[in-house]
């Protein structure tokens, strides 16, 4: 029986591994232009924090907005066809980051061109990731969709890890130009093109009716509401961590961050297949009991130590959510609608990530950033155990 488990993860790998490659990929580009547009933005075109949060921020507005029409693309044109236009689109984004920064010495009109390529960027990023996970699962089979999404998660998150410190340390130690990081976004994609070019793609049947769009979102809304709440507590996180760590002076968060991200890759690396094994509903149940306890360490803590340590628990709650619950979208959706359903599905992390911002801002105003972690990141995950656990036959 080991054997033949070892043959089946082999010739998933086998099959995965492209499309993988090619997400990290894409994400890493977006983590190395991450690293510089604030640095540019505000050093080079002399603009405030609040052009450069519009900057960073408008690529996330645009993926989330796209995501749906993303995936009802992939439904009727295929997904292979989608992921290449994807990806010419992402090169085509790299050359106009690289005109925007060629006209820095108009910075109103450098602005403009640098907001049309983070928009274009989102949408090109959305492309890919519904895509390649819809593609993935098509290879892979349905079986295996957990699983599937738990290594794109990992290529995603790990290709934004390390493109942001690469090119901050780029600019800093090798005195690189933001020009030439920018070049080398335009170009990465190529990696990524020539890693699936060669892929089958998946039979679109178009003599199927297909579902509304309405209905497609019934189908779905309860996963992704559970996705969005539980989401909140990963936004808590990566919005707040750091000025947490400030107020009670203990400190660089940044170890805070790194215990997050270890514990987050290494869950879905080990337990990659525990959704499609025991069932979405039990895996996210027991990983948001996980994560609420996270969220309550950190906002009770005493010491760093014990911050540290409730980031790390969240990171091993918030880990198998979005696979696990994903596979509750696969199995209640055809595949010739597949498509639409998860870019609608992923649209709530996008989302919960947007709303998360301001709305701890304003918590943390009233009273302290700490909160944030009992009020917003505790509760959402309890309601979130509720919605996912309400009719769950259903």
């Amino acid at each position: 029986m080991s054997t033949i488990v070892k043959k089946q993860d082999s010739n998933f790998y086998r099959t995965a591994s492209p499309l993988i490659i090619s997400v990290f990929i894409i994400y890493l580009t977006i983590g190395m232009v991450i690293g510089v547009i604030p640095k540019f933005v505000s050093n080079n075109l002399k603009y405030s924090s609040f052009i450069v949060g519009i900057a960073v921020g408008v690529q996330f507005f645009s993926t989330l907005i796209s995501r749906p029409y993303i995936g009802k693309r992939c439904d009727v044109h295929g997904v292979k066809s989608s992921h290449l236009q994807g990806i010419i689109l992402m090169m085509i984004t790299g050359a106009i980051y690289c005109l925007s920064a060629a006209l820095y010495r108009q910075p109103l009109l450098a602005l403009m061109v640098l907001l049309l390529a983070r928009i274009i960027h989102g949408i090109a990023e959305s492309m890919i990731l519904v895509s390649a996970v819809a593609w993935n699962i098509g290879l892979a089979g349905s079986q295996r969709s957990g699983k599937v999404m738990s290594w794109n998660g990992i290529a995603m998150y790990g290709g934004m890890a390390l493109g942001a410190p690469l090119s901050i340390e780029m600019t800093k130690v090798y005195n690189t130009s933001i020009t030439f990081i920018l070049a080398i976004m335009a170009v990465l994609p190529i990696i990524s093109l020539l890693s699936t070019i060669k892929l089958p793609a998946l039979k679109v049947d178009k003599t199927k009716v297909r579902a509304p769009f309405l209905k497609i979102v019934r189908r779905m809304l309860r996963q992704g509401t559970g996705l969005g709440l539980a989401t909140i507590g990963y936004g808590c996180i990566i919005s707040f961590i750091t000025l947490y760590f400030m107020e009670k002076n203990w400190g660089n968060a940044s170890l805070a961050f790194a215990v997050f991200g270890i514990c987050y890759i290494l869950v879905r690396i080990f337990f990659d297949s525990l959704p499609d094994k025991y069932g979405g509903y039990i895996i996210v149940l027991i990983s948001l009991i996980i994560e609420t306890i996270g969220q309550a360490i950190i906002g009770f803590s005493p010491t760093k130590t014990f911050a540290i340590i409730g980031c790390g628990i969240t990171g091993i709650g918030f880990s198998l959510i979005y696979p696990g619950l994903g596979v509750l979208v696969v199995n209640r959706t055809e595949p010739q609608i597949r498509g639409t359903a998860l870019g609608l599905y992923a649209a709530f992390l996008d989302l919960a990530l947007g709303i998360t911002g301001p709305l701890g801002g304003l918590i943390a105003g009233w009273l302290s950033y700490q909160v944030n972690y009992l009020l917003l990141g505790s509760i959402s995950c309890l309601l979130a155990m509720i919605i996912i656990s309400y009719k769950r036959n259903s």
